[in-house]
């Protein structure tokens, strides 16, 4: 049973930092080429763009966290 929790555990911390570096050049790309546009009638494209690298590198951190801590707990 517990190899199942770690597994499932494993593949959430790879599936967090997928997403966190996804989301970082997702808002790489939004600074860039959204400077001064509408995005979806939210506010500037730019400003989403700082939030999604914000989160991305949070999210990644947290997955290699987590990552670590499972390698040393196995």
């Amino acid at each position: 049973m517990f190899k199942d929790k770690d597994l499932i555990l494993s593949v959430l911390a790879i599936g967090v930092y997928i997403i966190g570096g996804i989301a970082t050049f997702a808002g790489i790309g939004l600074i860039l080429f959204m400077k001064g546009k509408d995005l979806w009638g939210w506010g500037e494209g730019h400003t989403f763009g700082y939030l999604l690298v914000c989160v991305g590198l949070i999210l990644s951190i947290l997955g290699v966290l987590v990552m670590r801590i499972l390698r040393n707990r196995l």
